[in-house]
């Protein structure tokens, strides 16, 4: 049984709404319920919405509506939530290139579980994984559940520069560089794809709720 929501203020222009502390797919999925009931019921006042593992954040015009009122509107609108852990994703294909120059951390995550190269690409690739959020550096998606068997802790001395479209693994969750950055997670591998253009119509490739495969690839294989 789901336990209530609690609200906490944050500063004058923003609420958040908080579903618990843990990361799974259920607490997320209401998350996103909750996200998109905000989108369509386009309550006065709401400027944005930016979900997260486990919580909504919500900026609101404190001259058009208050913290008081965005409470109350929520709560009505709890019991109406439609949500399902089921639920049709959109789905994106990661062409990756596992190892050596590409995935420099590749051979510590395998000897960390006793495990061969190879054995943990195929694991890593095997699972669908769902974009919880996104987050760090603009276009960054946040997606699990990493399997336990190569579920492995961040370096315990972050890089200075990571390159733009490197997979990682910290603890259970998986991840993508959408550029050149300072990172500490284990990087098992690149993709050749672009991750984040401001430019373009939906800037960030991934959005929270997308649901997203790893094909391994090799550094010649085309990627369209």
């Amino acid at each position: 049984m789901r336990s209530s929501p609690r609200y906490f203020p944050i500063g004058d222009r923003a609420l958040l709404v908080k579903f618990g502390d843990i990361i799974d797919l259920e607490t997320n999925s209401i998350v996103h319920a909750l996200f998109n009931a905000l989108e369509k019921t386009k309550f006065k006042g709401v400027d944005e919405c930016v979900p997260a593992y486990a919580s909504l954040l919500v900026y609101y015009d404190p001259l058009k509506t208050s913290y008081d009122r965005l409470v109350f509107q929520l709560r009505d609108l709890e019991p109406k939530l439609e949500f399902s852990d089921k639920e049709e994703r959109h789905e994106i294909v990661v062409p990756t290139v596992y190892g050596d120059e590409y995935g420099p951390d590749l051979s510590n995550v395998a000897r960390a579980h006793g495990l061969r190269e190879e054995e943990v690409i195929r694991i890593h690739s095997e699972h669908d994984y769902i974009v919880y959020m996104i987050g760090f550096i603009a276009g960054f998606p946040y997606m699990g559940r990493v399997a336990d068997s190569i579920a492995t802790p961040r370096l315990e001395r972050p890089r200075t520069r990571i390159p733009a479209g490197s997979v990682g693994i910290a603890g259970n969750q998986t991840g993508i560089y959408p550029c050149q950055s300072p990172g500490g997670w284990q990087i098992i591998g690149r993709t050749p794809l672009t991750l984040f253009n401001p430019h373009a119509p939906r800037p960030a490739l991934f959005q929270p709720g997308d649901r997203v495969r790893f094909k391994p690839t090799s550094v010649d294989e085309p990627t369209t």
